[in-house]
């Protein structure tokens, strides 16, 4: 990439001046524009602060597809660009200061976003400064900007990710065959799992989880051939997350079950999270919308586990966290470290110099 010398700033006086973040996940691509271009005396801008859209999110509901060298570049460009360059039109933009792409599967199927990206978005949208952040550090820097703690997402999967401001630590974020444990996918499994035990009468069973699954997918004989075939059989478990919280306090398995999903989640925060100094903790992710079914007995494992460690609310989504990335990069001010796999910096000057002169 060449130097662009205005650090994303508008060159004209009249383009704004707009980064582009990208969420790509299980769901689809979100695409955004944010505001980018702060004075330099804004250096004490507030840590966790979410830039402002200025334009979408505009969505694909097509998943990004896997090939042999891992996420497709190929098809990731296909949705890309048509949403960028109509945003960008909206916007009346004619250039991006920087792109952020957060991607589900980042750090271990990314090879070649990471090796045609770069190129490739110089080359169609005039992009110099480009970031490619594992899902769970655009989920992170959503929550917390750029403060030193722990982020705890959970959607149909789990994972927990810390940093210090000097390294990423990652727990969990397995996939739902090894892991994510805690997880939506993890608390339907284990709720289908009591409905069988009911089904068949065998101890532990929930007549209760029983009664609910029939109800959701039918006859229980039938679910193995509903479920092992589907290639989103991930999401069809998390389908049945809320029928499980649904039923906390009236069904003991049902809580135990929630109970459980808390302590693995609250033992992967641990895990992670920064030992000393002014650490801060916060939820992210769609599961968390089931309430206090799951919210009670985390905050609980959580108080244990963790009890010096500041809760607070999650500024924004993975998204925002996208934008914040992208904005801070644009403007030669991010200060989140480096990893090769979760967070993958391309710009005209050397990604540690950027940093070096933003750490805390």
């Amino acid at each position: 990439m060449t130097p662009d010398g205005g650090h994303g700033r508008p060159h004209d006086g009249q383009s704004p001046a707009v980064v582009l973040a990208v969420d790509s996940g299980g769901s689809g691509l979100r695409v955004a524009l944010g505001a980018h271009g702060a004075p330099d005396d804004a250096v004490s801008r507030v840590r966790h602060e979410v830039p402002v859209r200025l334009g979408g999110p505009l969505t694909s509901r097509e998943p990004v597809r896997t090939g042999p060298r891992g996420i497709s570049a190929r098809h990731l460009l296909d949705q890309l660009l048509p949403m960028a360059r109509r945003l960008m039109a909206e916007a009346g933009a004619e250039r991006l200061g920087a792109v952020a792409v957060g991607a589900a599967g980042l750090a271990t199927l990314g090879d070649e976003l990471r090796d045609e990206l770069p190129a490739a978005l110089e080359r169609e949208l005039g992009v110099r400064r480009l970031a490619l952040a594992a899902d769970a550090v655009t989920a992170y820097t959503g929550a917390l900007g750029t403060r030193p703690g722990v982020v705890i997402a959970a959607g149909t999967g789990m994972i927990a990710i810390g940093t210090d401001l000097t390294s990423w630590r990652r727990a969990d974020g397995w996939g739902h065959l090894l892991g994510d444990c805690g997880g939506g996918a993890w608390i339907g499994r284990a709720g289908l799992a009591a409905a069988l035990r009911a089904f068949d009468g065998r101890p532990g069973g929930s007549p209760a989880l029983l009664a609910r699954a029939e109800d959701r997918f039918g006859p229980m004989p039938e679910l193995p051939g509903l479920l092992y075939p589907r290639a989103d059989r991930a999401a069809l478990l998390a389908s049945f997350a809320p029928d499980v919280a649904d039923l906390h306090g009236s069904d003991p398995v049902s809580s135990d079950i929630l109970r459980t999903a808390a302590r693995h989640m609250a033992e992967s925060a641990a895990a992670v999270c920064p030992t000393d100094g002014d650490r801060h903790l916060a939820l992210t992710g769609g599961l968390f919308n089931v309430g206090a079914a799951l919210l009670g007995p985390l905050g609980e494992e959580l108080a244990e586990r963790l009890p010096a460690v500041r809760h607070v609310p999650a500024a924004g989504d993975p998204l925002d966290g996208a934008l914040r990335i992208a904005a801070d990069l644009a403007d030669g001010r991010l200060a989140l470290p480096l990893d090769e796999r979760l967070l993958h910096v391309v710009a005209e000057k050397p990604y540690q110099e950027i940093h070096d002169q933003n750490s805390p």
